[in-house]
């Protein structure tokens, strides 16, 4: 990750929307791979060959192209694959695994830019106008409406609802850290590697206590593993650090909130699963919420 300007002219007027667009296809798109991946293995399993393959075809690249590591910035990036590969991705998997229905996870970690936009001032200096926190509302209430067919609370243990909170919280401090640190600059395509790694060592761990390490050798798994590497981690994670690279932290994550509905339409062109008329409704209203808060 790094924060060093960029030679591109943001004020561009078309930067923003393509940049946004494009952020919310892909961060949308997980869901697909893991779609297709669990029904053939343990979340914990996905997610350590998901982060172990993606660390492994980045390392060459890391290691060729861009400044040399050096220990100390290591060290640092590896703190925020903790955060926001670790801590993020395997919290929110242990809560479903805890039966903290699947819907009521989504409807949480989606409200991250919620949380960025209130750290945003006190650890950024990144001010909110009231029209922009009048839009965050409208965006989170039209979250609210596109889950309301899938939400519950079923019957998992309380902790498992707070991993819930805290995963999602982790993930918003790990962001406007990151959009903070003006030293220990580091391209992109090398800190994504260091955090997958990182990841991927925490997760092989876990899956070895469970047993769970081998990979399933099947089509489905495999059409998994590649979407996930391809889209949900090399294009999303890369998209989202550069885009906090050229535009303040609680507007790029405002297009998050986009990510429910876009991904109902995944839902629906892949897997055949119904639209209703609530959803379409959801997507207009977060649509207008997105709208307030990324204008100007």
């Amino acid at each position: 990750m790094t924060d060093q300007p960029l030679s591109l002219p943001v004020q561009n007027r078309f930067i923003w929307p393509a940049t946004a667009s494009l952020l919310i296809l892909v961060w949308s798109s997980g869901f697909v791979g893991m779609r297709y991946a669990s029904e053939e293995a343990a979340a914990v399993t996905i997610l350590f060959w998901r982060t172990l393959l993606s660390g492994l075809i980045l390392l060459p690249f890391a290691l060729a192209i861009g400044p040399k590591m050096m220990p100390r910035a290591i060290l640092a990036q590896m703190w925020f694959g903790v955060m926001s590969v670790f801590l993020y991705l395997g919290g929110l998997a242990l809560a479903i695994e805890q039966r903290v229905p699947t819907g009521l996870v989504a409807l949480i970690s989606d409200l991250v830019p919620l949380a960025i936009a209130v750290l945003s001032q006190p650890v950024l200096g990144e001010q909110l106008s009231v029209r922009q926190w009048v839009g965050t509302a409208v965006a989170v209430a039209g979250v609210l409406i596109v889950s309301l067919d899938s939400l519950s609370f079923g019957g998992a243990p309380i902790w498992a609802y707070g991993l819930t909170i805290g995963s999602m919280l982790v993930f918003a401090l790990a962001s406007v850290l990151h959009k903070r640190r003006r030293t220990g600059h580091m391209p992109v395509h090398q800190s994504l590697c260091i955090h997958t790694l990182t990841g991927a060592a925490l997760f092989g761990a876990c899956a070895l206590l469970e047993g769970n390490v081998a990979p399933p050798t099947t089509r489905n798994f495999a059409i998994g593993m590649v979407w996930l590497v391809l889209f949900a981690t090399f294009a999303a994670y890369s998209v989202y650090y550069t885009a906090l690279r050229m535009f303040p932290a609680a507007k790029v994550s405002a297009a998050i909130y986009l990510s429910p509905p876009v991904t109902m339409l995944w839902s629906w062109a892949l897997f055949s699963e119904p639209l209703t008329l609530l959803m379409f409704a959801g997507l207009g209203v977060t649509l207008v919420g997105v709208w307030m808060t990324s204008r100007g």
